[in-house]
């Protein structure tokens, strides 16, 4: 009896780290094709700071990783977290924003253990500022595993 409950708490535990894994990509998603036509995004603006602090972009990660991203306004202005969009750059889009709406304040976005299958994944965080000034950031995620 106590080596079926031994192999029982094992099972849990191994089992454990993917059960609190949230996903942010499917393997579905990753297959379409890539956007087409150039992610230029502006030089100069008065919006908001947008930096991936988390994982580092363009560095091989394993998943689930955290993906964070940090909103920093600009002057006195304040960052209005009803205006951030997500976006998987696959055509067509995805919109990443609604899995991540509980991760997302007016300091950034604070998503732990994302779930992101192998693969090079384009994303476009668009956040404006209450004045409504917006800037667009595209990141490149590179995961292995």
């Amino acid at each position: 009896m106590k080596f079926i409950q031994l192999s029982l708490i094992a099972s849990l535990i191994m089992v454990a780290p993917a059960v609190n894994a949230a996903q942010l990509i499917s393997a579905k998603e990753a297959a379409l094709p890539s956007a087409s036509g150039t992610l230029a995004t502006r030089g100069i603006s008065r919006g908001p700071s947008v930096k991936l602090v988390s994982p580092e972009a363009d560095t091989p990660v394993s998943s689930p990783i955290d993906f964070k991203v940090h909103f920093e306004a600009r002057g006195e202005g304040k960052i209005d977290p009803n205006s951030v969009k997500v976006v998987y750059m696959k055509s067509p889009f995805v919109d990443l924003t609604p899995r991540l709406k509980g991760a997302i304040s007016p300091q950034g976005i604070d998503f732990a253990k994302a779930d992101v299958p192998p693969g090079s994944h384009t994303i476009r965080v668009t956040v404006k500022d209450a004045d409504g000034r917006e800037t667009n950031s595209v990141f490149t995620l590179n995961v292995t595993k």
